[in-house]
């Protein structure tokens, strides 16, 4: 459940990106970790973050599905820097709540929040990145993350019957998120919107 404790120690997007391009810049990574695997994700990350800022177009459906939310929403969104998932995701969301000034979105470290985190699981795991979305009096409409379905569905597979290494579907991953462009994340996004808030614009 997210309190306003919750949302006051939260940061921005932008501050979220600033820190993240400090990081990679010192050689360093959000948690106490600080192993070089983990400031290299750091690195990459912020590269494919700038790109996403720059590169993923917004899809009409989003435009007219924000433009109906007439409702004040925070979307909290549990992260760390070094997470290939949250570079690739974040981004899109931060463009959806730039289309739309009624929804605020706001990150937690999820190190940071662990009991927070733990009201969030993911299979029994702290998986990240993980979207919480609450109205203006805090009551929770729904959740999203840690990646679109589609690749959710093709990591249960690969855990249940492996064909590849995981460092290797990790890779796939990333050439599937390339190919994508934010747009698979942006129709969940309006399906989960138009669930949460039900409204009859949404129809028209």
């Amino acid at each position: 459940m997210i309190t306003q404790k919750d949302i006051s120690k939260s940061i921005s997007f932008n501050d979220y990106f600033q820190l993240v391009e400090n990081l990679a810049k010192q050689g360093e990574t959000t948690g106490e970790n600080q192993n070089e695997a983990l400031i290299n994700y750091t690195k990459l990350n912020f590269s494919r973050m700038k790109r996403l800022i720059k590169t993923t177009p917004i899809s009409e459906e989003v435009i007219s599905t924000v433009e109906c939310l007439n409702d004040k929403l925070t979307w909290i969104i549990l992260t760390e820097s070094w997470c290939g998932d949250a570079a690739q995701n974040i981004p899109v969301f931060a463009k959806i709540a730039e289309a739309n000034p009624n929804i605020n979105l706001r990150i937690l470290l999820r190190d940071q929040n662990i009991d927070l985190m733990n009201q969030y699981l993911t299979n029994g795991g702290q998986a990240i990145p993980k979207l919480i979305c609450v109205d203006e009096n805090l009551n929770e409409l729904g959740t999203w993350g840690p990646r679109p379905q589609f690749l959710q569905d093709w990591l249960k597979k690969e855990k249940e019957n492996p064909t590849m290494e995981m460092s290797d579907l990790k890779k796939e991953f990333q050439i599937w998120y390339t190919k994508d462009k934010g747009q698979t994340l942006q129709h969940e996004m309006v399906l989960l919107m138009q669930a949460w808030e039900k409204k009859e614009c949404f129809s028209i």
